[in-house]
């Protein structure tokens, strides 16, 4: 499905805007054995962009991250840097630099003495160490910090100091191998901000693998959503939430409801589709690729968009069904209920507590109406 305009940013896998790819990654695939890890991938990721890559264990996204840093070579393909050849670089020698999950700091070197390890095995000259090193501690605000040991710094520190000391030797590009995947859910997400104006002012190329659906969707300019070693759908985290492109996109992003039908005939700006769990049907939006009548379809509709009432919507809403509620998970911010549909289905819709109390009282078995508009529903082929 094409992402509306207001949802458009990246071109699929090329670089976003039609700039230059400064990381080019051509047909590049990695086979263990009979075990292909990378299948085919091709990417385009502009200078300055923050990039992820977000799948789940065994997607083939760490694989990818090793071959850029030299850990792993391909079994075929290209992987250039800045117009370089990398494959024909040995790790040492490539322009690129990884932080890792573990932070893997040496335990009897101080903060200062970890950030300038890099430097030291370069033979860097001893006043420009003291300077790169004293400017990388101010960039993470960590300037105080500099001759504690790492078992003095709280979690959120050594992930700072071991920022420092991949950006200190300067790379043009930087890999983070699940770099927030210690920290507690709170840190965390300020980190993530933290990261990302860090970013913004060095103005390096970052490439950040995660597992994490939200920590892709806060920090990355674009992500690459991968499924058993391939691409499934390149765009801005926008993109990929509203207008998925596929089944297993729409339901690894976020939560959703899918419907199976048939694609009706088109009528004015909408897609009729016929389901047995709404025997009125229910619409989505007219796209330029419209499957035919008949063809088998799925509609899936994000939980938030759908309106729970206890009241009936206007005669003529295009989506509208019933059931009795189930379940409700109060979140403080948001309540969640399950609806079970006369098919036996359960829907999920989600609604913001603006009243201190959450609102209306709607408890489990209040008979509800389920409501949302033409253009909340995404239409995608089975």
């Amino acid at each position: 499905m094409t992402p509306p305009p207001e949802y458009a940013g990246g071109e699929g896998s090329l670089a976003p805007g039609g700039a230059a790819a400064y990381l080019g990654i051509e047909g590049v695939s990695k086979r263990f054995g009979a075990v292909t890890a990378v299948d085919d991938v091709s990417l385009e990721i502009a200078q300055g962009e923050f990039f992820a890559l977000l799948g789940p264990s065994g997607c083939g996204k760490t694989t990818l991250l090793r071959m850029l840093a030299g850990f792993e070579t391909p079994s075929e393909g290209a992987i250039t840097l800045d117009g370089v050849d990398l494959v024909a670089l040995p790790p040492y020698r490539r322009p690129v630099n990884m932080m890792f999950q573990s932070y893997a700091l040496f335990p009897h070197m101080t903060v200062a003495g970890n950030v300038a390890f890099g430097l030291r095995q370069d033979r860097v000259p001893r006043a420009e160490i003291a300077e790169r090193v004293a400017e990388a501690l101010a960039l993470v605000e960590l300037s105080p910090l500099a001759r504690r040991k790492p078992h003095q710094l709280s979690g959120g520190q050594r992930q700072r100091v071991a920022l420092a000391r991949s950006l200190v030797k300067r790379p043009k590009l930087l890999l983070l191998d699940e770099p927030l995947a210690a920290l507690d859910k709170k840190l965390r997400e300020q980190t993530q901000f933290e990261l990302m104006a860090i970013q913004q002012r060095v103005g390096i190329t970052f490439v950040i693998v995660t597992h994490d659906q939200d920590e892709a969707m806060t920090v990355a300019d674009r992500i690459a959503v991968m499924e058993q070693g391939r691409i499934a759908q390149v765009d801005t985290p926008a993109a990929i939430y509203e207008a998925p492109r596929s089944r297993y996109v729409a339901e690894f992003i976020g939560d959703v409801n899918i419907f199976e039908g048939r694609a009706g005939t088109a009528n004015g700006d909408g897609i009729a589709v016929e389901l047995a769990d709404a025997p009125a049907g229910l619409a989505a939006a007219a796209r330029a690729d419209a499957p035919a009548a008949g063809d088998a379809v799925l509609l899936a509709v994000r939980p938030e968009k759908i309106e729970i009432a206890a009241e009936a919507p206007p005669p003529g809403t295009a989506n509208a069904i019933a059931g009795e509620v189930t379940e409700i998970a109060y979140l403080g911010s948001t309540s969640t209920y399950r609806v079970r549909l006369a098919s036996g289905r359960t829907v999920v819709s989600t609604r913001t507590n603006r009243l201190r109390r959450g609102g209306a009282a709607i408890d489990r078995g209040t008979r509800v109406h389920l409501s949302w508009p033409v253009e909340a529903s995404i239409l995608l082929r089975t």
